[in-house]
């Protein structure tokens, strides 16, 4: 029942919302989404982070409809747990983050975020099939209505275009799932939606039948990452979404994408997976060196950390495509990591843009003098999100290229190597050079230099001229917990290894025998050491 109550408790706090009074809304958002942050780090207290096989915890099941095998069946590993985290830490922040922000028609902004959320966490702690589905299509529902009816002056064809754009690829890569299941039918005993049983009915597809499923499956993940080159629809989004929208968009809902091609693709296309992941790996790295160069001549700077997005995002599928789990950690770790440090950017210019109305970098620049805290903030998110070493970004960027260039050096069943190797991820490494340049000038530009303020400046009726208090509380636990990750990401990195090696031995990686046991571990997954020689 703990994931089902972080599923309802902000389903219910949208109901509350709804019949309220339009003064409260706000506050009651605030309200339900600490209980649902409070209900999920207590779940993370009783979930038991070191499980050694990577089983699913908080399992429950409850029959849909019978005749076809429907069921809602919810359960956790860590990395789905983390994702949930995620998503439940960033609620409250939201709901802070859009006070001033937002003033017209509260009642539906506030309930139509809790859905949101809702939507989300169900999608991470989805065990069937449907279930999983739903949540990811219904979070189009709300996306669309915050878009467009909070954003900015071309809000209506942004939200049009993204509704379009994840809409088609998601109908898309439900035909291959569909498939999966009907292919369940011819080994099992009537239909089923199980997840752990289209994993087995997945093994028995032939290789054709994998390539083609893996393509309807890539179509519609690959636009919710988004990969290049479907992802033109991101950065109009991002640009005309209201600030709480676009750290909805870069913290948790760009990795439903991600996260369905770790917990979907990787175990239903094995041998397709190895044949194509050098075609994924080089559109993700087009992405990344692409989109960098698209950023560095930039003058809008939200647009500009929108663009960054496709271009970091490029990291974690490339990560994925090694097929090894050092690649698969540093994957998963950036997708927390990139929630952390790139909604923190979007708070941050958002909080720029209420008092002075513009992210031009031609009419706004200097504001350290101005506003020595925020500043201090931008200076840091930007630090993290360019991966410098001891802040939260280096440590899944340097694992995902790590796994990159160690992929060649793997042996598979039948004597094939690895899919990729060395050169991928010197081609990719040049995409944390053109990164590191565009957002230092980014901030060289925005922050320091001489005081630029738009003619038509005038002070913010309510906001002071640097952050208040309730900013400063948004933005210190994003810091706290990017500097956290960045120094000692070991026990993150711990609570990996069992369900990342776990979906290695289902998607039929060489098998090893582990040092000092009597199990087997893929050739390319970390040893699973013993809990009693841990240091």
């Amino acid at each position: 029942m703990t994931l089902l109550m972080l599923i309802l408790i902000p389903l219910l706090g949208a109901a509350v919302i709804a019949f309220s009074p339009e003064r409260q809304a706000k506050w009651l958002c605030l309200a339900w989404s600490l209980i649902a942050l409070g209900a999920a780090v207590y779940a993370a207290f009783t979930f038991n982070w070191m499980e050694r096989t990577g089983a699913f915890q908080f399992s429950a099941s409850w029959t849909w409809i019978e005749s076809l095998g429907i069921e809602l069946s919810l359960g956790a590993d860590s990395v789905s747990m983390l994702l949930i985290l995620l998503t439940a830490l960033l609620a409250p922040i939201c709901a802070l983050a859009s006070f001033t922000a937002v003033q017209e028609r509260q009642k539906l902004y506030y309930s139509t975020m809790l859905v949101l959320f809702a939507a989300m966490t169900g999608v991470f702690a989805a065990r069937d099939l449907i279930f999983f589905y739903l949540c990811f299509e219904f979070t189009l529902a709300p996306m669309y209505v915050l878009i467009s009816q909070w954003g900015s002056s071309n809000r209506k064809a942004a939200a049009t275009k993204f509704f379009l754009y994840t809409f088609t690829g998601s109908i898309i890569a439900l035909a291959g799932l569909v498939y999966i299941a009907w292919k369940w039918t011819q080994i099992g005993d009537g239909w089923s939606f199980a997840i752990s049983d289209l994993e087995i009915a997945a093994s028995q597809m032939s290789m054709f039948e994998q390539g083609w499923v893996l393509l309807a499956l890539m179509v519609g993940f690959a636009v919710k990452v988004p990969l290049f080159p479907v992802h033109t629809w991101l950065p109009l989004a991002h640009t005309e979404a209201p600030t709480a929208g676009s750290v909805i968009l870069a913290g948790v809902l760009l990795k439903l994408g991600t996260y369905a091609i770790y917990r979907f693709v990787l175990p239903f296309t094995p041998l397709a997976i190895q044949e194509y992941a050098p075609l994924i790996a080089v559109l993700a790295i087009i992405g990344i060196i692409y989109t960098g160069l698209i950023c560095w001549v930039q003058r809008d700077v939200k647009k500009l950390v929108a663009y960054s997005s496709v271009s970091h995002l490029g990291f974690c599928v490339l990560g994925l495509m090694a097929l090894n789990t050092i690649g698969a950690a540093g994957s998963v770790m950036y997708m927390v990591n990139h929630g952390l440090s790139t909604g923190a950017l979007f708070l941050c210019i958002g909080m720029m843009y209420e008092r002075y109305h513009t992210r031009s970098l031609d009419e706004v620049g200097g504001l350290a003098s101005r506003m020595p805290v925020w500043a201090f903030f931008m200076v840091f998110f930007t630090l993290a999100s360019v991966g410098l070493p001891g802040l939260n970004g280096f440590v899944g960027e340097f694992m995902c290229l790590l796994g990159t260039f160690q992929s060649g050096a793997v042996d598979f069943p039948g004597g094939t190597t690895g899919p990729l190797g060395p050169w991928y991820a010197i081609a990719a490494a040049s995409g944390m050079i053109i990164a590191a340049i565009y957002l230092l000038y980014m901030v060289g530009r925005i922050v320091f230099g001489p005081l630029r303020e738009p003619s038509d400046h005038h002070a913010h009726p309510v906001l002071p001229t640097d952050l208040n208090l309730r900013e400063i509380g948004i933005l210190a636990p994003l810091a706290v917990l990017c500097l956290g990750l960045g120094v000692y990401p070991t026990p993150v990195l711990r609570s990996l290894e069992a369900p990342i090696n776990r979906v290695g031995v289902i998607a039929g990686f060489h098998d090893i025998e582990a040092p000092g046991s009597d199990e087997t571990a893929p050739a390319h997954t970390l040893v699973l050491v013993p809990e009693e020689a841990w240091p």
